[in-house]
């Protein structure tokens, strides 16, 4: 599903709200997630999921086009565990 594809969901099951509230809404909600996780904090959204970040030390890396040796820093990546829920949910037989 792209973002596009979610805004016509919840449009569809929010009949009452205007696309730009719906738009406005998602956008609040990425944002928020977004501003979370950058200042070092954790979303966790209960039978979803929770969103955090880890930490990557520097490392050396290749340069896939021409082999050479290069410097990767360190930095931090987002990271997403899924709930239990969630979990069941996707391993239903």
């Amino acid at each position: 599903m792209i973002r596009s594809e979610l805004l016509q969901a919840l449009a569809k099951d929010n009949p009452e709200l205007r696309a730009e509230e719906v738009e406005r809404a998602l956008d609040t909600f990425f944002d928020e997630i977004s501003e979370r996780l950058a200042g070092g904090g954790r979303v966790e959204l209960r039978g979803f999921g929770a969103f955090s970040t880890r930490h990557r030390e520097e490392r050396k890396g290749r340069n896939p086009r021409t082999g050479e040796t290069v410097e990767v820093p360190e930095k931090r990546v987002p990271y997403f565990k899924p709930g239990k829920e969630m979990r069941a949910r996707l391993n239903m037989t």
